[in-house]
């Protein structure tokens, strides 16, 4: 039994799971986008196309740190990392004290960001985890390979 923490495996998840929550968050209509601008039957979206780039940036983002965790050891890479979910937890309690001033407030959907800002204090914390932790030297193709 390896009783190795598997910071890499934690963090994907970790990343994944935010992820489900932001979708479900903002694609599943439960607040309406942009708070009020209803844009998913308009074709007409020029007023608010800036919003929707930053919204698939701030999506692709995770997308791209979990394919580099899952791929590579680099220290340099684990401190960007680190710095990244700090980044992200500092913009969902932003978002939690935007989503305050919203009228009328849907409080489950406050309940949803504090859950992910949550999920990001913890993201953060196993982040910081593996920045601190020696880099495993195990080749990727042996770790794929090994059963059991």
């Amino acid at each position: 039994m390896n009783t190795k923490v598997d910071y890499q495996t934690q963090i994907i998840t970790l990343w994944a799971t935010f992820l489900l929550g932001l979708l479900f968050h903002t694609q599943l209509g439960l607040m309406p986008l942009f708070h009020g601008q209803e844009i998913a039957h308009s074709h007409d979206t020029s007023d608010i196309s800036g919003i929707l780039w930053l919204m698939l940036l701030f999506f692709i983002i995770p997308m791209f740190a979990m394919i580099g965790t899952l791929f590579t050891q680099s220290k340099q890479f684990r401190v960007g990392h680190f710095w990244l979910s700090i980044v992200y937890s500092v913009l969902n309690l932003s978002h939690i004290t935007a989503d305050l001033f919203v009228t009328p407030i849907a409080w489950y959907q406050i309940l949803l960001m504090v859950i992910l800002f949550v999920i990001g204090l913890l993201l953060n914390l196993v982040s910081w985890q593996w920045m601190k932790s020696k880099p495993n030297r195990q080749k990727t193709s042996d770790s794929l390979l090994e059963v059991g």
